[in-house]
């Protein structure tokens, strides 16, 4: 993640979170489970300006992990009855983003028993995650995938994700050989200090996807990102397998 705020962090925090070698983290609570998910993982600062191929960027050495929270919100029900297309649900086993160089697999990730959401393993960098006991991508509701920005060995998988384009399709192979193809409406950065676990996380009638990461500025003397980067995209077009 470095994945799926830290497969980044807050508005209400327990402690602190972080992505190219240093500690990253993402918030992963999904609205509808009201459970408080934490994401850990590895990371470093991002510059303003739009990074070099990953083969051109030299890994930064690790700093220290650090933990974060987000409070869930209390469940939701949609006052609104379902919208749009939507899937039966499959997990998912592959992500493409051609515009970003994106082609990764999947892991699943679940909570661990510290009550935290555990990362994609590091060893890997070409690996995302999504939350498995909550919405599949192509499903109704908002479905959760985190990457790395980086690892301790250097880039990973979300490297560029603060540079997707609205407009960029987003291509999820599910294990029912089905394809979801998702549109990107906007990619954004929050502070984790004031995050919108409601806006992130909240039930949707429509079939929603999150891909999350760290990003902003580094701050060295608490070894964090400041910010998370979140790109919210809608279910264009199902494909059957």
């Amino acid at each position: 993640m470095a994945a799926p705020q830290s497969p980044g962090s807050t508005p209400t925090r327990t402690a602190p979170g972080t992505t190219l070698g240093r500690a990253l983290m993402w918030p992963a609570v999904t609205a509808g489970l009201g459970m408080l998910l934490i994401y850990n993982s590895f990371g470093t600062s991002v510059d303003d300006k739009a990074p070099p191929p990953p083969a051109a960027v030299t890994p930064a050495m690790p700093a220290p992990e650090i933990l974060g929270s987000h409070a869930a919100p209390p469940p939701v029900t949609p006052s609104e009855p379902p919208v749009g297309p939507a899937m039966a649900r499959s997990a998912p086993t592959r992500l493409q983003i051609p515009s970003i160089a994106v082609n990764a697999p999947f892991t699943d990730l679940g909570i661990g028993a510290d009550g935290r959401l555990n990362p994609p393993p590091a060893a890997d960098p070409n690996l995302v995650g999504w939350f498995k006991d909550g919405v599949t991508p192509g499903e109704r509701g908002a479905s959760i995938v985190a990457g790395h920005v980086d690892t301790k060995t250097g880039p990973a998988v979300f490297l560029q994700l603060q540079f997707l384009k609205p407009g960029s399709s987003v291509n999820i192979t599910r294990a029912d050989g089905s394809i979801a193809t998702f549109k990107v409406d906007t990619v954004e950065t929050f502070s984790k200090a004031n995050f919108p676990d409601k806006r992130v996380y909240a039930d949707t009638p429509s079939a929603q996807l999150r891909l999350i990461t760290c990003g902003g500025p580094y701050n060295k003397k608490v070894k964090d990102y400041e910010d998370n980067v979140v790109a919210f995209a809608h279910l264009e077009s199902p494909k059957s397998g």
